[in-house]
C-alpha cells in the first residue's frame, strides 16, 4: 500500500433542498453510502439544525464519512476518508452525489500518510 488512506473532500451544488433538510434521509444516505463502498459501519451521529441544515458523521472501521448541508443554498460538503486500500471513497462520494440530485460535483482526493500533502487534481463535473 502506497498510502495509509484516501480522503475525498467534495462540494455538491444544486442538490435537492428537501433532501438536504431531512435528517432521517441524510442519515440513511450516509450509512448506505458507506455500505455501498464496502465499509463496516460502527457508529452514527446526526443533528438537525433550526431552521434548516443537517450535520452528521458515520464512523466506519476504515475511518469516517461526514456531511454538512445548507439547504438554502442547495449545497452539501462531504468528506469520505478510508484507511487501507480495500475501500474506494469515490464510490461512497458518487452514491451521495446521485441521491442528493447534485447538479455539480467538485472533489479532490488527498492521499493520507505519505509525508508532505500531495494534492491530486480537482475533479469537477456537471451531473446530468
Amino acid at each position: 500500500m502506497d498510502t495509509m488512506g484516501r480522503h475525498v473532500i467534495a462540494e455538491l451544488w444544486g442538490c435537492s433542498a428537501e433532501k438536504l433538510n431531512d435528517v432521517q434521509a441524510i442519515e440513511r444516505l450516509m450509512v448506505n453510502a458507506a455500505l455501498e463502498a464496502g465499509a463496516e459501519v460502527r457508529e452514527v451521529a446526526f443533528h438537525k439544525f433550526a431552521p434548516q441544515g443537517v450535520s452528521g458523521v458515520v464512523i466506519i472501521s476504515e475511518s469516517h464519512l461526514t456531511i454538512h448541508s445548507f439547504p438554502e443554498h442547495g449545497y452539501a460538503s462531504i468528506d469520505v476518508y478510508t484507511c487501507g486500500d480495500r475501500i474506494d471513497p469515490n464510490v461512497a462520494c458518487d452514491y451521495i452525489t446521485r441521491f442528493l440530485g447534485a447538479k455539480r460535483l467538485e472533489s479532490i482526493e488527498v492521499p493520507r500518510g505519505v509525508g508532505p500533502i500531495q494534492l491530486s487534481e480537482v475533479r469537477t463535473r456537471a451531473i446530468s
